[in-house]
């Protein structure tokens, strides 16, 4: 049973973690793009929508995608999909894309807005913090609580100890 109290929570956390390495990588991949000078025109070869929520009484929320492609300083075709871009880009529209070269190039149709990305990514950092500190408390907590009320496990049943605030009490 005690696995039980420590699993549920490693696994959030291991879920936060992970979450909070794709926001970073990602804020680093689009303020990288921004910072290296290069731009182009694109094309938007495709716009599309995408829902998630609607069963039951829960809200629906939609989400706009686009799909754009370019051709690189190197020569290299590139395409590229990006979520939440403005509803005002249709297929077949032109637009500035910010890139940074490299094996793999990055790419984005987002304007440079540096404070409003550290904010987003701090804000998003924050949130996925406490609910970190929060399984982590949780897990410690069960822990001290599990070691408190023991009652001498593991000793001959005539004295069940039990220890609070360093005070060893015997009934």
């Amino acid at each position: 049973m005690d696995l039980f109290f420590y699993l549920v929570p490693g696994l959030i956390l291991a879920v936060v973690l992970f979450g909070a390495y794709r926001v970073v990588r990602r804020s680093l991949q689009i303020r990288s793009a921004w910072n290296s000078g290069l731009t182009a025109e694109a094309r938007c070869l495709r716009m599309f929508t995408t829902t998630h929520g609607g069963s039951g009484d829960t809200s629906v929320s939609t989400t706009l995608h686009h799909v754009y492609e370019f051709t690189a300083r190197d020569g290299r075709v590139v395409r590229f999909e990006e979520e939440g871009g403005p509803a005002t880009t249709l297929e077949g529209d032109f637009v500035t894309v910010h890139y940074a070269e490299g094996a793999n190039v990055v790419a984005t149709a987002k304007a440079p807005r540096r404070a409003t990305l550290a904010a987003s990514t701090v804000a998003i950092l924050a949130f996925l913090g406490v609910i970190a500190v929060f399984c982590v408390g949780f897990m410690v907590t069960y822990h001290e609580m599990s070691t408190v009320f023991s009652f001498g496990e593991g000793t001959d049943d005539t004295t069940n100890t039990v220890v609070v605030d360093g005070v060893t009490m015997t009934p």
